[in-house]
Formats: C-alpha cells, sequence, structure tokens
C-alpha cells in the first residue's frame, strides 16, 4: 500500500473515530435526559450496572469526584429510586451502592436495543477480523487513559 493511501486512511479513521465519539456522546446525552438525571450519574448508573455493586469511595475514584460529590451524586439517584444504600457486611462503618431494579430497568429499555443491534452489527466479522477490532478498541482505550493521567497530573 502507498504511503499516500496508508495517510488517507488514518485521517478517514481518525475522522470516523471522532464521529464515532459525537455519536455515542449525544446519545449518551439524550439517555440521560430521558433518565431525568446528568452524564455523571449516567455514568455512575453504568459502572454500578457493570460491577454490580461498589462502594462509595470506589465510585469517586472512577467518576474523579470528591466524596462530598458522590454523596450528593448517590443523594439525587437514591430520591429517583435508582440506587439502594446498605452498610457492607464486612464492616458496618462503610456502605455498599448498588443499582435499584428501577435502574436496571430504564437502563436496559435505552441501550438494550442499541446492544441487541451491536452484536448484530459484528456478527457480520470473522474470528480474525474481530481480534483485531478488540485489540484496536483496547488499545485505543488504553491510550486514552494513559493521556487522561497526563492531563489530570
Amino acid at each position: 500500500m502507498s504511503s499516500d493511501k496508508k495517510r488517507n486512511l488514518q485521517q478517514e479513521l481518525g475522522g470516523e473515530i471522532r464521529a464515532l465519539r459525537t455519536a455515542v456522546d449525544s446519545f449518551d446525552a439524550a439517555a440521560a435526559e430521558r433518565l431525568g438525571i446528568n452524564r455523571t450519574d449516567l455514568h455512575c448508573l453504568d459502572i454500578l450496572i457493570q460491577r454490580e455493586s461498589a462502594a462509595p469511595s470506589e465510585l469517586g475514584a472512577a467518576l474523579g469526584l470528591t466524596t462530598g460529590s458522590v454523596t450528593a451524586l448517590l443523594d439525587r439517584l437514591d430520591r429517583l429510586g435508582y440506587v439502594t444504600r446498605s452498610s457492607d457486611p464486612g464492616d458496618r462503618r462503610k456502605s455498599v451502592v448498588r443499582p435499584a431494579p428501577r435502574a436496571v430497568r430504564a437502563v436496559e429499555e435505552i441501550f438494550g436495543p442499541l446492544t441487541h443491534d451491536g452484536f448484530r452489527h459484528v456478527a457480520r466479522y470473522t474470528t480474525e477480523q474481530l481480534e483485531l477490532l478488540l485489540d484496536f478498541m483496547r488499545s485505543s482505550r488504553e491510550l486514552q487513559e494513559r493521556h487522561l493521567d497526563r492531563i489530570r497530573s
């Protein structure tokens, strides 16, 4: 492949990545609005649904929030019936946050069809192509995380 063609493909890929990020960002904004929450609250729900539960300190670390901000966030989500809080069975001084069934249902209603279509979308790729895509996505996420650390420090 000529170096010009490769450079053009790299530029086109970069443009498509930016367009994808914009589409994902717009979808997330609409999802948060539909749920009556802000984007940080949506991110918190996503973390809780993925992990099934988390301590407030873990949420703070994952979201980059202070203790007070996490408390305010959890109070908002609790008032809406999106999370439950209980004492940690291993240490009664700590609490455990879980997504409430209402939140899981609401998130599934919004993101479920997208996930379903996503599975159908990737079914067209071979195993080798999926391995390549997975490698690209992993390395891209790691790149973003490295630069996030760079700008935060």
